[in-house]
């Protein structure tokens, strides 16, 4: 029983990364990864992607669609939350005063963190007004593509 479930887990991992890779979002399986891309000077969206179903069902397709807009972030990135560790602590550590929620977006300005949608704005809600929280902040910190 334990090993169906194992590969039932590695499946629905393996899915919910091909999905946002499919998107555009670069993943980043490392600590050293993250400094060198999260430092960059100009926009980039974090996705704390994560396996966890309702919520993680709703960030995955609001992370792909939300790009399709007239301002968007220079960078799309996801660390993995429970999958690669070391990633998305290092993340976390640039994500000063939220608490580690996943799944999650953060959209940091030169290295700095200027917004976070939280996974309890996320849960329970639909993509749509996940989108509009993305949009919304895209206008406000990213520049015209």
């Amino acid at each position: 029983m334990s090993m169906d479930f194992n590969l039932f887990m590695n499946d629905v991992v393996q899915q919910a990364r091909k999905e946002i890779v499919a998107a555009g979002y670069t993943e980043l399986q490392t600590a050293e990864q993250v400094d060198e891309t999260l430092t960059k000077k100009g926009t980039t969206l974090v996705m704390v992607n994560s396996v966890c179903g309702c919520a993680g069902g709703i960030a995955r397709p609001a992370a792909a669609h939300a790009v399709h807009y007239d301002k968007r972030p220079d960078q799309l990135v996801t660390v993995f939350a429970g999958q690669d560790k070391e990633a998305t602590a290092r993340a976390r550590e640039m994500f000063t005063g939220y608490p580690p929620s996943s799944p999650s977006f953060a959209l940091l300005k030169d290295g700095k963190l200027v917004t976070m949608i939280e996974r309890h704005e996320i849960e329970g809600h639909d993509p749509m007004s996940v989108i509009s929280k993305l949009q919304s902040a895209f206008d406000e910190h990213c520049e015209e593509v």
